[in-house]
């Protein structure tokens, strides 16, 4: 209980350490960093505890979906993985929300010469009422993947990098993807 409670404490100014899950082995904490519809892109800096502006969009390209992390993970790029959350209305920086795994949109980066992977597990809230009956990223459509692909690489392109979807897998591959984010974050602690 001990080290329960010293965890928690900790968590209060980091949301970053926050246990993955909720519990369930299926239920994902995740972390807002950038709202749905904002035009401002946010991120979390553990070092100094806060929400940051990183970038603004320009006018007309505005974020699709809320994004955030998985806490106490770390994905490929440096950064803990990344999750696109589809619910019923926006939520803000620094909210945590409970999700389902639907899948991953698996994805790399780069400018040119150097390409790094950048996968982003999609989720859905649990009291969402639009999407509750999504079960895998797949039930989406094709069109849902050609848009989301069309906004990662507008987005990419800003920094100067390019950006393609590999492959949409399903829930058990997001699930391995964070399993392997919470092993490489255990492993730099």
């Amino acid at each position: 209980m001990a080290q329960k409670k010293k965890k928690w404490k900790r968590a209060l100014g980091n949301p970053a350490v926050l246990s993955p899950f909720n519990g369930k082995k299926d239920v994902l904490r995740v972390v807002i960093e950038t709202p749905k519809g904002s035009r401002n892109k946010f991120s979390f800096n553990e070092k100094n505890k806060v929400f940051t502006l990183k970038k603004v969009l320009p006018a007309g390209m505005a974020f699709p979906y809320d994004f955030g992390f998985v806490p106490s993970t770390l994905a490929d790029d440096g950064d803990a993985v990344d999750v696109l959350v589809l619910m019923d209305e926006p939520a803000f920086p620094g909210c945590v929300l409970e999700c389902r795994p639907i899948g991953v949109i698996e994805g790399d980066q780069g400018n040119g010469r150097t390409r790094e992977r950048n996968d982003r597990i999609v989720a859905i809230e649990n009291q969402n009422h639009s999407y509750a009956n999504v079960k895998k990223v797949a039930d989406l459509g094709k069109k849902f993947l050609e848009e989301l692909e069309e906004f990662f690489v507008d987005y990419h392109r800003l920094s100067g990098e390019k950006y393609r979807i590999r492959d949409a897998r399903g829930p058990s591959q997001a699930l391995k993807l964070v399993q392997q984010g919470i092993r490489a974050y255990e492993k730099q602690a």
